[in-house]
């Protein structure tokens, strides 16, 4: 009994906090709200990844720099922030500093591993 508790509680908080970060958009969804202008992508990859191939109109800003890089997106506060990285790693917490300096804030499901693994296109 009691770990059937603990279980529904820890799942709870993982639930709460993914929320926090912003809500969790399929790749369907994604392109939906970008192809419509709706959405600025966030790469949070690192540089090198990033030339490496993204998402057209992406803006790059690596996830251990985004407090000092933050001035970058005040021009997109009209648009829903979609936050790329990897693997979905780090949008979470990239989300929640986000959504606390009042910009909305969505994440991509599976990050562009998901984009690549569903043959999407990237740019150089």
């Amino acid at each position: 009994m009691l770990v059937s508790v603990l279980i529904v509680l820890v799942a709870a908080y993982f639930w709460t906090e993914g929320r926090k970060g912003g809500s969790t958009l399929s790749i369907h969804s994604a392109t939906r709200i970008i192809n419509n202008g709706e959405a600025v992508v966030v790469d949070l990859r690192e540089a090198k990844e990033f030339k490496a191939g993204h998402i057209v109109d992406a803006v790059n800003i690596p996830h251990n720099k985004l407090a000092e890089q933050l001035p970058q997106l005040e021009g997109h506060k009209s648009k829903t922030l979609l936050l790329v990285d990897k693997m979905g790693q780090h949008t979470g917490a990239a989300g929640r500093t986000l959504k606390s300096k009042g910009f909305e804030v969505s994440r991509l499901q599976g990050g562009i591993s998901e984009w690549q693994g569903q043959n999407l296109p990237l740019v150089k």
